[in-house]
């Protein structure tokens, strides 16, 4: 999705938004901040288990389900017209998230995934934030957090990191990934999560013009 599509410049309330290589702790961080900052948290979408569920099985009911019968071929499991068919539901599915993280941002608060960097890249005060790690750590993070073995969590890492962003790629055009589109890019393998999510509230402070309290 083109770069025009933005929200409201300006806020009462700070705005961030997480993007995270699967086990970089965002399900940690994000809450942390919320708090600190006083906003809402908004998880992602989709969680891991939903993602590892759907694709697997090819799931046909739900939204993920149309998400992935948007993205088609091996992730619809479909072929020829039925590919073409599915496709129709781009649109809605992109202004139907779109709608959802411009409202949120309205209200403040800590956005996980959603496409939120891209969407609101044109709002001032929002704080856009890359989570990133060394691959090992995040599997075990991931394997900790989850209390899911190692071997799961690997192949959760590899399925999860490329769904992720084939989702951005084929609904809005963009590569998550890309560090260009951050404020902010944490190394969740060189420093502790609480740590990690005290930079943030500080960063988001002072992009979104407050001062003052510091993360609890």
């Amino acid at each position: 999705m083109p770069d025009h599509i933005s929200a409201e410049a300006g806020s009462a309330r700070p705005v961030v938004t997480l993007f995270e290589s699967y086990g970089s702790g965002a399900g940690y961080i994000g809450p942390r901040v919320a708090r600190a900052l006083e906003v809402p948290y908004h998880a992602q979408a989709f969680s891991s288990e939903e993602i590892e569920h759907a694709e697997q099985t090819r799931e046909r009911e739900g939204l993920l389900a149309r998400v992935f019968a948007v993205m088609g071929g091996s992730y619809a499991g479909l072929e020829g017209p039925a590919v073409a068919m599915a496709q129709r539901d781009d649109y809605e599915l992109v202004m139907a998230n779109t709608r959802t993280v411009q409202e949120q941002a309205r209200q403040g608060g800590v956005i996980v995934g959603r496409n939120a960097a891209l969407i609101l890249a044109n709002r001032p005060a929002a704080l856009h934030v890359l989570l990133d790690g060394p691959v090992e750590q995040r599997i075990q993070r991931a394997a900790a957090e989850g209390d899911i073995s190692l071997d799961r969590a690997a192949k959760r890492q590899k399925r999860e990191d490329q769904i992720r962003a084939d989702m951005s790629l084929q609904l809005y055009g963009w590569d998550p990934r890309d560090t260009e589109r951050y404020d902010l890019v944490v190394n969740t393998g060189t420093m502790d999560l609480d740590t990690c999510a005290d930079i943030i509230v500080q960063a988001a402070r002072v992009k979104a013009g407050l001062h003052g309290a510091t993360a609890s």
